[in-house]
């Protein structure tokens, strides 16, 4: 029942919140225009991370603090079985303003990549003081963690961790470019999260389901209006979005693998554009219509077709990695994903180069 409530007040919350994120940033100046790399008509406002933020931050207060306020309802929600929950769930808000923050103002000074580096750094280092690193990753080839029971040595799990929030930052920000794209995959992502944690997690993780559920009831409320372009998530919305999605990948049982399978393909696709861009002595971090589905919707491709397609092709995915347990499979299906990410690149391409 909670979760059926904490989902509900999250959806409803963001759909009162969006229209209001929208007229701020009309009021503040905070528009995007046709014309460069963007193809929409109309000036529509890119505040709408004003509204995630906001519907995911006071649905998770709710939940993290109702409890203590009114104590009849303490039998409503799942026991606390980790002393340090409370931590991590600090970092998690802390960070999330952090990032909506530094998000704001690059969508009003437009800054560059490394500035946006040391922002996305700084989100990590925050997630690495409370307590949300990368210690263990299972071992695909047998029971177990890599590195053993100990997991990895100390000396690689800063640099991996920071790696791990500024890729998936990096992610989010580079697939922000049709609408409704990356709210629909943060959906998805979320619902295969939260029944992850609550059916498929030794012990079963169901005080922590209750974040990505929240982050669910989020996306959906925010779904509407993005899909219709009425307004844009922006930097704010993108950085938000990708430091909530590391957290959760690490939290509650460390559910990376199922991050990368729904999201693997434009994880991969934010290496091979830094790449790509790195060999034609473009900056990495610079803003292109190279992404695939750019490329895929300059050759003719339908917005909404493309963007629905993405989203059911990470929900086949997420199904998968709910539905299959063995490591050796799931790796062999990533890796898949992988090489046919690979070729969709190529060939997206070559098709822009005839």
């Amino acid at each position: 029942m909670i979760y059926l409530a904490t989902l509900g007040f999250a959806l409803l919350l963001t759909l009162a919140l969006t229209p209001l994120a929208g007229m701020l940033g009309r009021r503040w100046g905070l528009v995007d225009a046709p014309g460069g790399r963007r193809k929409h008509k109309g000036v529509i406002p890119r505040t709408g991370g004003l509204a995630l933020f906001g519907g995911f931050f006071i649905t998770v207060l709710l939940v993290a603090f109702l409890p203590d306020w009114l104590p009849a309802s303490a039998a409503w929600f799942p026991a606390r079985n980790d002393p340090n929950e409370e931590r991590r769930l600090a970092a998690l808000l802390i960070g999330s303003v952090y990032c909506v923050g530094f998000g704001l103002l690059d969508d009003r000074l437009n800054f560059k990549s490394g500035p946006q580096y040391l922002i996305q750094f700084g989100a990590a280092v925050i997630g690495f003081a409370g307590l949300i690193f990368i210690k263990h990753v299972n071992n695909p080839f047998a029971d177990g963690f890599l590195f053993g029971p100990d997991g990895f040595p100390w000396w690689i799990v800063f640099p991996l961790t920071v790696f791990w929030f500024m890729g998936m930052m990096n992610t989010i920000n580079f697939l922000d470019g049709a609408s409704g794209l990356v709210a629909g995959v943060t959906a998805v992502l979320s619902a295969v999260l939260a029944l992850h944690m609550i059916f498929k997690a030794e012990p079963p993780q169901l005080s922590v389901a209750l974040l990505p559920i929240a982050l669910l009831g989020t996306a959906l409320g925010f779904l509407p209006f993005n899909f219709a372009r009425r307004i844009f998530m922006g930097s704010s919305g993108s950085y938000f979005l990708g430091f909530v999605i590391a957290v959760l990948g690490i939290i509650g049982g460390a559910r990376i693998a199922a991050v990368m399978m729904v999201v693997g393909l434009p994880a991969l696709e934010v290496g091979w554009l830094m790449l790509t861009r790195w060999r034609r002595g473009v900056s990495p971090g610079q803003g292109g219509r190279d992404h695939l589905h750019f490329r895929l919707l300059d050759m003719g491709v339908d917005e909404r077709a493309l963007v629905v397609g993405y989203w059911l092709f990470c929900a086949a995915l997420g199904a998968f990695t709910l539905l299959i347990d063995d490591r050796l499979l799931k790796l062999v299906a990533l890796l898949l994903v992988a090489a046919l990410g690979i070729s969709a690149f190529v060939w997206a391409s070559r098709r822009a180069t005839e």
